[in-house]
Parts: C-alpha cells; structure tokens; sequence
C-alpha cells in the first residue's frame, strides 16, 4: 500500500488507520479520516444532514462481529488526499465487499481515486471477495433534472451520465445495479395529517394493535422482533446484486442497540402486532442524534408478506412520527431513501409529505 505498486503514482501511500477505542488514544488521523467525509457531504449538499457524527463513525468503523470494516487514509507525502473504505460481511455475503473513495478537491484528476480504489479491491479479492458494492449520492436540482441518464438495470431510475461519479464508476468497470430515492419531510408533521392518514389505515388494521419503544427492544419481544428484521434483508427491493438474506437473533438486536447507543444514536421503533397470533406483523424505526438535532433518519420500514394490504406500514410509520415529535422537539426535517421500484413504500412516503431531494446509484463489479 506505498508508492512502490506501480499502479499508485509517485509520493503516494495508502494506509490503513486505527479506529479509536479508548478515550486518550491517538485520533489524529481518524479525524482527518472523518473530515474528509464532511467536506464531501458540504461540497455536495452544503450540509451535514447525510453525515455521520464523530462518535457514530467510530463506532461504525471499529467494526463488529457481523462484519469487518476498514478505514484508509491516503498520502501524497505529509498531505492527506483522500480515504478509502472497505467492509467485509463476515456471517452472510461472504463473498462481497463494500468499497468507497473519496479524494480531497484540490487533489482530484490525477489518479489518486483510482490507486485507492486500486488497493482496496486487491484487497478484497485477497479475502475471496468475487462481488464488489459502491454507492454514489447526487442532488436533485436542474443540472440533474437536465442530464442524460445512465438508466439502472433494475429499470427504474438512472444517474447523470456525465457525473463524475457516475464515469469513475464506469471507468473502473462497475454497472449501475439500482437507484434509491432520497427523499425529505418537514416536520413536525401537522396532526391534522397524521390523523386522517392513521384513520384511513385503522379501517383495515382491524386485528393488529401498535407497540412502540425507545432505545431497547422489550426482552420480551426480542425474538419476535429479530425474526422481522430478518425479513428486512429478503423483502426489500435489491435489483441484480443478489445479497444472501441476513440472520438475526437476540444476539444481533442487541449489538445493534448497544452501537447506536454508544455512538450517541437514540432510535424509536414502532411495531403492529397480529392481536390473535402475537406474531409481529411490520416495524418501523427512526433515528436521531442530539449532535446534529435538526435530522431524523427514518431507518427500515417493513411489512412482513402475510400481512400486507392492511396499510400496516403507514400505521406504524403515523405512530413513530408521533412518538419523535415529542421526544426531538428541535428536529425540523426527516431524511429516507427507497429503491425506485418500492412503489408501494414510496407512495405511503408521498401521502405524508415526503418530498424527493437527491438519489443515490448503487453499482457493483464482478471479479469473478
């Protein structure tokens, strides 16, 4: 990972970096890690809004037992140019990788993206990756309204062919598999709303009754709930890239709590229940961080098959509104993204306000 491969131009390194652990451990270069993902998030958004907090980077970054991450820091001798990301699925999806570049605006088109995204798949071809997975978001505005489009395999959407994103992507042999809507509702959403949407549904939720929590997943729940999320992986649109459905337990639930918690994450998540069977029949989750106060992330939104058509995921999604605005009064915004073909999603994320306000292209390279 030096300037001795001959495909990384002359005075460039790219090396992997710790992650903070421990309070008092170096974190230099892990900011620096961080603070190129902020001025990206500026350049293309001017906000913070899609950017992860300090605390919640590294704990995303150290990893976890589910799958194995790997930050990188790119040189060209004492400056830094750019990063690179590569995880790892280590229970399912063992052979893909998730692969990410950035490269600082002052140091782009001279070949520094292309050396770290170089490294990275030997990488992952060195851990018997065959499937490599990237994502590149872009506003949406005129320019992009405008463009020619590169149009997703899955047959729904497309990203400007003449991005910058998009000819690196091509360049490096990767083809655009699916697009997500990125979409944003003001809130708090006006009860006169959540109330005619949550009657609507009630009229054909007869037989389920709505549970909701905060941070924790009642232990009396777990097993149900994981068996749901389960679903999440299965269930949800996911195009040509051909992902193994995820395994959750207890075990995996409770991970998932325990980083959000101490990355300063505070979730609300909002279930209906199938009254006669206790079987948990949808669930919805939405996140927030009191470093960046004004987003809520909405999280997953699923309906399990046997349930579907008794405008369950608008039910649960009117519940968990509720709950946040009461619990983030300073919150002015809610943030989602949806496959293009989620039709069904989409048009519950339409009825309550959510407007589209970016999109992201999520392309894949087979090695093998």
């Amino acid at each position: 990972m030096s300037s001795s491969n001959p495909s990384i131009p002359g005075g460039l390194s790219v090396e992997r970096i710790p992650v903070p652990v421990q309070p008092g451990e170096d974190e230099s270069e892990f900011n620096a890690f961080h603070g190129l993902d902020i001025a990206h998030q500026l350049e293309l958004w001017g906000n913070r809004d899609r950017c992860p907090t300090l605390a919640e980077a590294a704990v995303f970054w150290r990893g976890s037992e589910y799958e194995e991450r790997q930050a990188f820091l790119a040189y060209l001798d004492s400056d830094v140019v750019g990063r690179g990301t590569l995880t790892l699925p280590l229970r399912e999806n063992t052979t893909t990788a998730g692969v990410d570049v950035i490269v600082a605006a002052p140091f782009r088109r001279r070949g520094f993206g292309s050396a770290i995204l170089g490294v990275v798949e030997e990488l992952a071809r060195g851990r018997g990756r065959i499937s490599l997975d990237g994502y590149c978001e872009e506003p949406l505005g005129p320019a992009t309204e405008r463009a020619r489009l590169l149009e997703a395999k899955s047959g729904t959407g497309g990203v400007p062919l003449d991005s910058a994103s998009t000819l690196f992507a091509l360049h490096h042999g990767y083809s655009l598999e699916q697009v997500e809507t990125n979409s944003t509702l003001p809130f708090p959403v006006g009860e006169e709303i959540l109330r005619e949407l949550e009657a609507e549904a009630v009229q054909r939720a007869a037989g389920y009754s709505v549970i909701a929590w905060q941070d924790r997943c009642p232990d009396h729940l777990v097993d149900v709930f994981a068996r749901l999320k389960s679903l999440m992986s299965t269930e949800v649109p996911i195009a040509g890239l051909g992902w193994e459905g995820e395994d959750w337990d207890a075990a995996r639930v409770r991970q998932e709590e325990s980083a959000w918690r101490e990355g300063g994450v505070d979730p609300v998540v909002a279930v209906a229940r199938h009254d006669a069977t206790g079987e948990l029949a949808a669930y919805t989750v939405l996140t927030h961080r009191a470093a960046l106060p004004a987003v809520i992330y909405q999280e997953d939104t699923l309906v399990a098959p046997g349930h579907r058509g008794h405008r369950l995921g608008m039910l649960v999604k009117v519940a968990n509104l509720r709950r946040a605005r009461d619990l983030w009064p300073d919150a002015t915004s809610v943030m989602t993204w949806n496959a293009n073909e989620n039709r069904h999603m989409l048009a519950i994320n339409n009825a309550l306000g959510f407007k589209p306000s970016g999109f992201e292209g999520e392309w894949q390279k087979r090695l093998g």
